[in-house]
This record gives C-alpha cells, structure tokens and sequence, in this order.
C-alpha cells in the first residue's frame, strides 16, 4: 500500500440537493440523481459511481475548502453556465503550465475551481 496520501471521496454540503443537483447538471453537463443507498441522501459528483469523486448532501455549506472540477468543453463556456446557473466567478483566469482555471461559487457559496487541461 502507498504512504502518500490520495483523495478518495469528498463530500459538498448544499442547502437543498435538488437544487444542487440542477446547478452542478447545468455547469459541468451531469445526469446526477439522488442516491438513497447511503443513510442520507447525496448525489454523486458526475452522476458515476465507477470513479473515485465525491458526492453532494444536505448539510452546512462552507467556503473553506476549493474543489476543482474538469471542465466537459471550454473554460469560458463552462464560466458562462456557472453564472446563467445562479453561480458566481470569483476570479479572472489563472493560467498554469497544465492548465487553466477560475474560481468560482456554487450558489450555496462552496467555493470551486473550473478547470480546463491544457492540450
């Protein structure tokens, strides 16, 4: 087993699911769907259980934590569905040898980054 640590879930807390859901359906083009196999309800970030992601529950949304997400297309379209989708950007685009990214906010105000790999 490695001793370097990987991320293997994270968790969203959002003040309503099913508005969550159609946020992050609308910003990244998701199928998710509630999941009620877990004590709670969630959703799971990109609607597929055969990856290590994360999922989205009713709970204490915060802003101290930033998740970054691959953007489906371009950076600047997924920018425009963040915000027509009642989310806010927060930063201008930050450029990095593998990529670039936005900061940005779910309308909860958990904070996220869009990012887009570079080709």
């Amino acid at each position: 087993m490695s001793s370097m640590p990987i991320v293997v879930w994270t968790e969203i807390p959002v003040s309503k699911l099913d508005s969550a859901i159609s946020f992050y359906n609308e910003v990244f083009n998701w199928d998710m769907q509630i999941n009620t196999d877990s004590p709670n309800p969630t959703a799971v970030l990109g609607g597929r259980m055969d990856t290590v992601a994360g999922s989205l529950f009713e709970g204490t949304p915060g802003t101290g934590t930033v998740i970054h997400i691959a953007v489906p297309d371009t950076l600047e379209a997924t920018r425009d569905r963040c915000t027509a989708a009642g989310g806010k950007v927060t930063s201008d685009i930050v450029t990095l040898p593998v990529g670039r990214f936005v900061y940005a906010s779910d309308p909860d105000g958990n904070a996220l980054g869009l990012f887009e790999v570079a080709a």
